[in-house]
């Protein structure tokens, strides 16, 4: 039985094999309407999500499958006291699968470890979120044709945010990549994942404030949002939510092959006439995390399409 917590569970090859099963998806998607006929998807949400709890339950509901689940902390029995351990014991007995989001960092692995189904990391805290960096992965591979010899910079809350810290750790082991982080002093890329992760494996990067700057020579340029529910103080999160904003005059200067990929909700740091530019990907990023999720299922599950 397999699970997984980070995108570095999965080996260069497997991901790009698991990329390769996504995108047969993507293009036959008749061949696995039933391919987990009988089989059933557990979402354990603590925390708020839509588009990811949103897109597992219709991964699973494409390849005939059922779900069942919880979408936040308050309708589980976590507010009776339930620990993470007894709840993923029980859950085993229910499903055979399952995905699960939680504020803390470390309670995806800790069900992993109690669980007799294969648990599949949905964000924990601002630690990792490998769904959605194998969704990112796909996203440039289809779009870009590659995943090696990319500038990608990355722009808003690099210390929270688990979607930058995974896809790092991810494309790292990629040839060719260099990373420039766009953030404000309060918001930079924590210094653990700039010593043990790029200053360790070599990886080059520059850090830079101005967002205008930094688009010049981009391939992907990866926005985030600032995100209110990590901040402590209300008004440290109002100085800074508006600290960069992309809109229709910044990408008149950007290159023309850029794209702009974002994980989702966006608040205003990309205005809405952002959206009709042909490099705006982050809808169809959204798309494709279904595919990327329905052949996670299926990898884990061992279900071979017939």
């Amino acid at each position: 039985m397999r699970h997984l917590m980070s995108p570095l569970d999965f080996s260069v090859d497997e991901t790009n094999q698991l990329l390769d099963l996504a995108v047969d998806i993507e293009h036959h998607p008749e061949k696995y309407a039933h391919a987990c006929d009988g089989k059933k998807l557990a979402t354990l949400f603590y925390e708020p999500s839509t588009r990811t709890r949103l897109s597992f339950e219709a991964a699973m509901l494409n390849m005939g499958g059922s779900v069942l689940g919880f979408s936040s902390a308050s309708s589980s029995s976590v507010s009776k006291g339930e620990s993470v351990a007894d709840t993923i014991r029980v859950i085993s007995c229910y499903a055979d699968i399952c995905a699960m989001r939680h504020p803390k960092e470390g309670a995806p692995l800790v069900a992993a470890q109690h669980s007799g189904i294969p648990v599949i990391n949905a964000g924990d805290g601002g630690h990792q979120h490998p769904t959605q960096t194998l969704t990112d992965l796909m996203t440039i591979r289809s779009l870009k044709g590659r995943l090696d010899h990319l500038t990608i910079g990355l722009c808003g809350d690099l210390k929270f945010g688990r979607t930058v810290h995974s896809l790092i750790n991810a494309l790292i082991r990629y040839p060719g990549i260099k990373f420039v982080l766009i953030s404000p002093e309060e918001l930079k890329l924590p210094d653990y994942m700039k010593q043990d992760v790029l200053d360790r494996n070599h990886i080059p990067y520059e850090e830079n404030n101005n967002l205008d700057a930094a688009m010049q020579g981009l391939d992907i340029l990866y926005m985030t949002r600032i995100q209110r529910e990590r901040f402590f103080n209300e008004d440290d999160y109002i100085r800074m939510r508006d600290i960069y904003i992309l809109d229709k005059e910044k990408m008149s200067h950007a290159p023309k092959d850029m794209l702009v990929m974002h994980p989702l909700p966006r608040v205003n740091e990309i205005t809405v006439d952002v959206d009709d530019d042909p490099r705006a990907v982050y809808f169809k990023q959204a798309q494709y995390g279904v595919y990327v999720r329905m052949a996670l299922i299926l990898t884990l599950l061992e279900v071979k399409p017939c």
